[in-house]
Parts: structure tokens; sequence; C-alpha cells
């Protein structure tokens, strides 16, 4: 029996954009609807605006003026976006210059920018100011889809249209925390003090990293910290297991990504296929120095360049490997190299999530006492045993986090990830 679960990096595509579940309506003959569809890009005072998302908000309301009637919700919207700063979001953005101007705007340009800024600020703060497309190929976590153009016309019936729009961010307690500690390191901050805006910065990426994640997170999931090097389930949202995992190194290649998969199965005593790539770059090196180098780890070569490593307590795998399909091909499993949990640099796998305990994991997962898990193991055949009910796996990236005590913490950016998120959060709404 062979099991795909080759510990590298598959492709790296990415989700295609929220726009394109939406079918476009035609503009109408006004004067809007025309200046929405009459450039291949739609400028207000040099700055760009988003003429799909616009486009789709006027179509709501007939290619007509929304603003001049909504002066009271206008100004709580603005307001809303010039303290964008509160959610680790810089305000220019969303055009903070020409809004605190916008009286010296001719009208049409004012009712498109208005619309442009709350938009635009209402998606950064319900699925990121760097959604899934703008980011690398291995930062896939991703929320549940969320038409901000209807959340934007909800917003205008609303006692208080700017909560209404501030709703969209996280309601987590990490996000609350990172917020508060983001006011904190703020009020403490001094000029020239590069370790307190190091830490400000770390704050500001990783509240974007919280917006990447579902609002709604199921009550039992399986938890990987990358950053932490550790493993945490919760079930029913409180943290019952904590272990140490091994990730993937820091060489871009083998980076373990972000992303959400769902656990369906224990695979007990697992062979492991190499993919060829790693034969190519690893194994055929070791027979060229050694022909009895498969026969001596029980490894089988196989047609298609691959190399399959026979199920024991040696085997790359080790006894577990948790299914958990995904386009990345990067597993939880067991390993028969105890010794590297008790190294503090933990980052040496080609991607995958080597777990110090999954035989305690195993027993949460399947809902079974862990000597039943140690007999099964013991029989030594290969075995797939399905879950109960199937459990979200999140694999995160997470430099500054609440662990399972509350208290919030701060890992270093090994994978030079932060810089990166940190330099676009910064990009102005012109670029």
């Amino acid at each position: 029996m062979a099991l795909a679960a080759a510990c590298t990096l598959a492709g790296c595509g990415t989700d295609p954009a929220p726009d394109a579940v939406f079918i476009s309506t035609p503009p109408a003959n006004t004067e809007l609807g025309n200046r929405i569809d009459g450039a291949p890009e739609l400028v207000v005072a040099d700055e760009q605006l988003n003429a799909k998302l616009l486009r789709r908000f006027y179509a709501r309301h007939g290619f007509e003026p929304v603003w001049t009637t909504r002066q009271a919700q206008a100004d709580s919207l603005v307001n809303a976006v010039l303290r964008a700063g509160d959610q680790g979001l810089n305000p220019d953005l969303f055009h903070a210059d020409l809004l605190q101007r916008r009286a010296t705007l001719p009208p049409l340009d004012r009712e498109l920018l208005l619309s442009d800024a709350f938009l635009s600020y209402a998606d950064a703060l319900a699925r990121g100011a760097l959604p899934v497309e703008r980011r690398r190929g291995d930062e896939a976590l991703t929320p549940e889809p969320i038409d901000v153009v209807a959340a934007l016309d909800a917003a205008l019936s609303s006692s208080d249209p700017a909560a209404a729009i501030e709703a969209l961010a996280p309601a987590t307690p990490t996000y609350q925390a990172l917020r508060q500690a983001l006011q904190s390191y703020r009020a403490g901050a001094v000029a020239e003090d590069e370790a307190t805006a190091s830490r400000l910065r770390t704050i500001e990426v990783n509240l974007e990293r919280q917006r990447w994640l579902p609002r709604r997170l199921q009550m039992d999931r399986v938890w990987v910290n990358v950053a932490d090097e550790g493993l945490i389930f919760y079930r029913s949202h409180r943290p019952v297991f904590f272990t140490r995992v091994v990730v993937g190194q820091d060489v871009e290649c083998n980076q373990s990504p972000e992303f959400c998969a769902t656990i369906n199965a224990s695979f007990f005593n697992p062979p492991w296929v190499i993919p060829s790539e790693i034969v190519t770059a690893e194994i055929l090196p070791q027979i060229g120095r050694d022909p009895n180098y498969l026969a001596r780890n029980k490894m089988i070569m196989l047609a298609n360049g691959e190399v399959e490593q026979l199920p024991g307590p040696e085997a790359g795998l080790g006894l577990i490997m948790f299914d958990m399909p995904n386009r990345f091909d990067v597993y939880l499993h067991d390993t028969p190299d105890r010794y590297i949990f008790s190294l503090d640099n933990r980052r040496i796998s080609h991607g995958c999530i080597r777990v110090q305990h999954p035989r305690e994991l195993a027993a949460l997962l399947l809902h079974q006492p862990i000597d039943m898990i140690n007999q099964e193991i013991a029989r030594g055949s290969t075995t797939r045993n399905n879950l109960p009910v199937p459990v979200p796996v999140f694999v995160v990236y997470q430099t500054a986090f609440l662990d399972a005590t509350g208290t919030l913490q701060f890992r270093p950016d090994f994978y030079n990830r932060d810089a990166e998120i940190w330099r676009q959060l910064q990009r102005r709404s012109q670029g």
C-alpha cells in the first residue's frame, strides 16, 4: 500500500478573486455610470480606485450618487477609515490624505473617492489588506467569502455605520490582544527607539495574519504555529493538548506553508513514498556512495523515479501519519528521530510537520484510549483509521500570538516573511 505522503511543497496556485463570482452589471447611462465605465483605470487625484467594486456598488443604486444625501453616514465612515491605524492598518491605503481634503474635489470625484475608501477598508477588515490573490503561494489561509458591497449597503441603514464596517474584523482574543498591545507600544514609543518600532511592525503584521483566518473556527481543531514550532489541539475551543513539532527548513523551497486542511484519518505503520525531487537531490547521491543504501533502509525504487520506504519503526514517517489532503502535500506525522524534539531549532524538515507525541494526538482525534492506539500499531500492518468526525488543521505562521494561557508571545521571523507583509501594508493607494 503506497501513501502519497511527500514532505515537500507541491504546486503553489492562488484562489480566484472574489469578484469573479459576481455577475457584472452594465453601468446605466448616467454621468457616474459613464465615468466608471469610461476608462481602463479609474483614478481620482492620481490615486487608483477599484472599478470592479465600484461598479457592483453603484449597480445597487442605479449608478446615481449615494453620499450627497447621506452626509452623516459618510462622516461616520470617513472617521472609521482615518482611525484604521487602530486595526494595525495604514490609513494611506484608503486615501486618507484625499479624504481629509475631500471638500476641494469635484463632486463626482468626491463621490467615487468616498465609496472606494469605504469599500477598500471594509475589504481589508473582512479578508486582509493582502487578500490571498496578492500573497505568496504558500500563504494560503483565507476567511469565508464576504460580500463587502452588501456589507457597505447594510452599514448605510445602520445606526452606527462605522461600527457595522469595523465588525468585519476578527473578534478573536488574539486579535483583541494584539490591538491592545499596539496601543500600549505606541503610547510608550520614544523617537529613534528601534526596538519598539520593530515590535510595532510585528504586531501590525500579525493583526493582518489574523484577518486571513475564518471568522468562525470549529470547536475542535488542530493548530500548528510554525513560528512557535508547536501544536495545540483544541476541544470545544479549549486547549487540551500541546506538543513540540519539527517544521520546514529556513530555505524557501522547504518552508512549511500556511494553509487549512481537514484530518480525515490516521494511518498506522505507513510507508513513505519519497518524491522524485528528494530522490534526485538526496537518495541518488547516497546510492552512489553506498550501493546497499536502498536495501539497508528498506527502500524500493519505483518506476516513476520515486522511492518507497517500507513501513516500520525506522521509516521516515514513523508509525503514524495523519491524512489531511492538501495541495502542498504537507502532512503531520511521526518520526523515528526522537532526539530532534529536544533541539531549540526544529526547522529541519522538507515542509511536513513531525509531531513529538503523535500517539496522544491520534487518541484525541480518534476518541480512543492510547492503549488501543498502541495495540493497533503493534500489529505491524498498515491500516487506515477514519476519524469519527473529521477535524480541521490550521498551519499558521504567527510571530505574535496568544499562547494557551492567554499570554501574548513573540517569536523570531525565521522565514523572513514579516518584512514583505509589512512593506505591502505600507503601500499607498496609488501603488
